[in-house]
């Protein structure tokens, strides 16, 4: 029997929530799910397309009412998109139904990572990186809000990163469990 709880992964773009997700699911045996492809897999478009029919403000309901489905689902690890945490209830579900993870990196390493991915509505613009460093700016204090982990993603190879990420949450959930007793 599985012991781990639901994970969820919270970060920016580019951080690294679908590649470490997918496999820290993988060496935990739980099911990955990654939000934004379970939303273009539901909808049939990309998650471009329905920004540009929707706005950002219908895509960011489609993507609560869809996490607040999957958090409750049980054996998972879920790759949220990046401005999940601006909806108060998602944060608060993510905070309460399972260990949530920040995967953190500098403003500049994420640009590096993002700079020429056509697929990400935001960075669409005449520039990218201001707009990456305004998001920054707003979300890092609600990822932080909503965390109970953070993990610094830059300089650390995905096998080494796994077992890290493992390792702390093992060490998380015994400390959280001897404080409950």
């Amino acid at each position: 029997m599985n012991t781990f709880p639901n994970i969820f992964l919270i970060g920016l773009m580019g951080a690294g929530k679908t590649t470490v997700g997918r496999q820290l699911a993988k060496k935990l045996h739980l099911e990955f799910i990654d939000a934004d492809h379970e939303l273009e897999a539901r909808t049939g478009v990309s998650i471009a397309t329905i920004f540009e029919l929707e706005g950002e403000a219908g895509f960011r309901l489609r993507e609560a009412e869809l996490i607040k489905e999957l958090v409750d689902k049980p054996g998972i690890v879920l790759a949220t998109g990046g401005g999940a945490v601006l909806n108060a209830e998602t944060r608060q579900l993510l905070h309460n139904k399972g260990v949530t993870l920040y995967l953190r990196a500098r403003v500049e390493d994420l640009w590096k990572r993002t700079k020429k991915d056509r697929q990400r509505p935001l960075l669409q613009n005449t520039d990218p990186l201001k707009k990456l460093q305004q998001l920054f700016g707003e979300r890092d204090p609600l990822y932080q809000e909503t965390a109970h982990i953070e993990v610094d993603t830059v300089n650390h190879s995905i096998d080494k990163l796994i077992t890290f990420i493992e390792t702390t949450i093992t060490n998380y959930l015994a400390h959280h469990e001897n404080t409950q007793r």
